[in-house]
């Protein structure tokens, strides 16, 4: 199982910017679609953008499309997403996850199997 840490979380304004980042310390990281969601208070868990083991196809969130770029470096073992134009919805606990399918680019929160602790965003307006 792999283990997952968010970090780059934090207070912005809205309009701003941040760069959340996912690191594993296992190297068998590449073999995974990595997929981020996000849970605001008194909200169920969403489904924010995932990215499959090898870069080849990624997927979004309508809420979020245009806004957030997920990534990765499979060589420093992080994915990334990369947050632009972020609005007061956008505040959440966001939390990244493994699918063991790495060729996919679920939704489903089912479809993951190691979860991280998350990292808290928040957007001021």
């Amino acid at each position: 199982q792999v283990h997952l840490v968010e970090s780059g979380g934090g207070l912005v304004q809205a309009g701003g910017s941040l760069r959340l980042s996912c690191t594993a310390s296992e190297r068998t990281f590449s073999r995974y679609a990595i997929g981020w969601f996000r849970q605001a208070p008194g909200k169920e868990r969403e489904f924010v953008a995932a990215i499959s083991w090898q870069r080849s196809s990624t997927y979004y969130a309508d809420s979020v499309k245009g806004r957030f770029t997920i990534s990765r470096d499979n060589a420093q073992n992080t994915a990334f997403l990369q947050m632009d134009s972020l609005k007061a919805e956008d505040t959440a606990v966001y939390y990244c996850a493994a699918d063991y399918k790495g060729w996919g680019t679920s939704r489903l929160e089912t479809d993951y199997r190691s979860w991280g602790q998350g990292t808290q965003v928040t957007v001021s307006s």
